[in-house]
This record gives C-alpha cells, sequence and structure tokens, in this order.
C-alpha cells in the first residue's frame, strides 16, 4: 500500500510539472490553412480551395453570400466573453473575388463597434444583423461600401450564454427572416403584436415588414443549423442534441422544450452532434448529390452528407 500511495504522489508531481509546462510552451501546432487544406480526404472528383483566412477572416460566427457573389461574415474578436472595460470592437466583413480566381482578394469592412454579432442575413438594402440583445439592420446610403445607418428592428433577446445566444439568419422561401435560439437563454421582446417570450430552444420567424413575430418550432438544444428545401420544408441540426437531421414541423416541440408532453425526435438517433446545415442544388455538382443534405461533425473533423427519403409524412435520413 506504501508503495501504492509513493507511485501515486510521484505520478501526481510528475503530472503537475507537465501541465505547467504545457502552460508555458511556444505553439507548435501548425495552423497554416493551407497544410490543412492539403491534409483534407476527399471524393473523387472534388477539391477544395482556401477563399479566405486569417488574417484576413479572424473568428467568423456566421458566413453568407448575397446575390452579387460577395461573401458576408460576421466575426467576433471578442467571443466568447467580453471582458470588463472592453470596448464594442466586432465586424462585419465583406470579401469579394474580383479576378474570379476563387480566392477572395478584396474585403471592406462593412460595420464595426459591435458586440459579439452572432448572426447575419443580407436584405431589404443593408443587413439584417445579431448584436448581443438586439437585432439590427445596416445600410449603406452613400455607397462608399460601410453601414452608415444602423435601425433597431427588435430588442431583448437573451445573452446568457453567448454561444447559444440568438444566431443562424436565414430567408425562408415565404420571405420571412428566421433565427436560432438554444438552450439556456430567455428572450424577451416588445413587438406592435405585444410582448413574445422564448425560455430555452427553438426557432423564431419575423415578418420584416410589419414587425410581426412567432415562435415557429420550440426546443432543441444548440441548433446551429437550419435550412429549407426546394419544397420549402424545414430542417435543423443540433449542436449538442446527437439526433442527426431533424425535420422541423411547425409549431412543434423538440427535445429540451420547457412543459411538452411529447416531442419529435430527430432523423438520426445516436449520431454524432452536428454544427451548420445547408441542401445542395449546384449544378456543378453530380446528379447523386442534388438535394443532399451537408452539416459538420465538428468533434470528429468531418463534413457529412445526409440524404433523404419519404417515408409516410416524414423523411428517413441516411448518412
Amino acid at each position: 500500500m506504501k508503495r501504492n500511495l509513493s507511485t501515486l504522489a510521484i505520478t501526481l508531481f510528475l503530472i503537475q510539472g507537465v501541465c505547467f509546462a504545457q502552460k508555458n510552451a511556444p505553439l507548435t501546432v501548425d495552423i497554416d490553412p493551407e497544410n490543412e487544406r492539403k491534409s483534407f480526404i476527399l471524393p473523387e472528383g472534388f477539391e477544395v480551395n482556401l477563399f479566405a483566412g486569417d488574417p484576413q477572416l479572424a473568428k467568423p460566427i456566421q458566413i453568407c453570400f448575397d446575390t452579387k457573389g460577395r461573401l458576408w461574415a460576421a466575426c467576433s474578436s471578442t467571443y466568447p466573453q467580453v471582458l470588463p472595460g472592453q470596448p464594442n470592437q466586432d465586424k462585419i466583413l465583406v470579401m469579394e473575388d474580383t479576378d474570379g480566381d476563387g480566392i477572395a482578394d478584396k474585403t471592406t469592412v462593412f460595420a464595426d463597434g459591435l458586440l459579439i454579432p452572432t448572426g447575419l442575413a443580407p436584405g431589404d438594402g443593408g443587413v439584417y444583423v445579431i448584436d448581443s440583445t438586439d437585432l439590427v439592420h445596416l445600410s449603406d446610403t452613400d455607397g462608399d461600401g460601410k453601414a452608415d445607418t444602423r435601425k433597431v428592428i427588435l430588442s431583448g433577446f437573451g445573452t446568457e450564454d453567448t454561444h447559444h445566444m440568438v444566431h443562424t439568419l436565414r430567408w425562408g422561401m415565404d420571405g420571412l427572416l428566421y433565427f436560432n435560439q438554444s438552450i439556456y437563454i430567455h428572450s424577451h421582446l416588445e413587438t406592435p403584436y405585444g410582448p413574445k417570450r422564448l425560455g430555452g430552444g427553438g426557432i423564431w420567424q419575423l415578418r420584416p415588414k410589419n414587425l410581426e413575430l412567432e415562435i415557429t418550432m420550440r426546443g432543441l438544444v444548440n441548433s446551429w443549423g437550419h435550412h429549407f428545401d426546394q419544397w420549402g420544408q424545414s430542417f435543423a441540426t443540433d449542436g449538442a442534441g446527437g439526433e442527426g437531421i431533424n425535420y422541423v414541423i411547425p409549431r412543434a416541440y423538440y427535445a429540451t422544450a420547457v412543459g411538452a408532453k411529447r416531442v419529435v425526435q430527430g432523423l438520426n438517433p445516436g449520431s454524432p452532434k452536428h454544427c451548420g446545415l445547408e441542401i445542395l442544388s449546384g449544378r456543378h455538382l453530380p446528379e447523386d448529390w442534388q438535394q443532399s443534405f451537408i452539416t459538420n461533425d465538428f468533434r470528429g473533423h468531418r463534413v457529412c452528407r445526409f440524404t433523404l427519403e419519404p417515408d409516410g409524412a416524414g423523411y428517413i435520413s441516411k448518412q
């Protein structure tokens, strides 16, 4: 027993020394994005190119393309936590490939002075942005490529946990603006149609013209992914739920929904946790890839493809 205790004491001492050494060790990880690109394992016939990277693009939270082919990015050097006395310094960037070589060669700071912008969606002559507790609309009225007007559309979104704040802005085929909220967030908003409240996860639906705001579904844990297929049906991924693709039924309840007696399950129970969602429809992709669901298994360092088949009133999802 004494020998075992002595061995344990020596082991703990050595571990402490290793931890201290690691704390003061120089960075040895190769973070060159070009070397990372070369390490990717791709399907036959596919290739990956680096469109933008550090320092041009630093800590992006959401990206999307506009109708002119420009890439918009909500970037936050502040994330995940603002320090005491730290000024608002986060940005919205617009990146362009002006010579058609597949690499962004022009970057414009469309807006700065933001605080952890967790989502954006170009539209209505500018861009909608989640800026901490507010949904704002930023626009450029003089054509210099930089926002000069700011209008607060809604205010009162919760900020208790920064990686659960309102995020994933996306336009629906119905012309409405959708955005997700994750668990541990409590939002209380005043609208022209009365107060709206959501405690926990769900998806909001906004009609920007008259500020009519509704909750289109409740639940999920960290739904960092939401998209619509060619028929306007809604799907979501969950970065903490582990059920793969979720078929989002309007007004339905999902895991973690407060007070729900029954919840809708995801289509891939036991699947790894996924972040982000895209549904493919580009003509440059193979026919058998059309309408495939693409998402990220961020813990497994993989990009995954799912296919869906109708199954009665629902779907079967296969990876």
